[in-house]
């Protein structure tokens, strides 16, 4: 025997299912433009009291490094070094911080692994 539903409950299935479609491409759309916008920002990162300066994209390429030259010492590499290792890692920090909010946002904070 085979089960029958009523008339407004047949393809309801179908259309829940179009419906999940057209949302997930929505969310793709939205994911993608806000992929592009945080590529397209740049980040600046400051230490030593602004001895050292680097700016980078959201693609996390540096842009541009400023050292001002009080803080080159040849007897003291690893200070400059520390600093730019400081930069850098902060400046990184600033574009995850900054795709993680705006992610966050647009997914509802569903994480996705592997997508950001």
């Amino acid at each position: 025997m085979k089960a029958r539903l009523p008339k407004e409950y047949q393809n309801r299935g179908a259309n829940n299912m179009n419906s999940m479609i057209k949302q997930a491409q929505k969310m793709q759309a939205e994911i993608t433009n806000v992929q592009e916008e945080i590529e397209n920002e740049t980040f600046t990162a400051t230490t030593g009291g602004g001895a050292v300066e680097i700016t980078m994209n959201g693609r996390k390429q540096v842009q541009s490094l400023n050292i001002k030259p009080e803080v080159v010492d040849k007897d003291d590499v690893e200070m400059l070094q520390d600093l730019l290792i400081s930069a850098i890692n902060e400046c990184v920090k600033q574009i995850e911080d900054t795709s993680e909010a705006k992610m966050g946002a647009v997914t509802g904070g569903v994480s996705f692994p592997g997508l950001f």
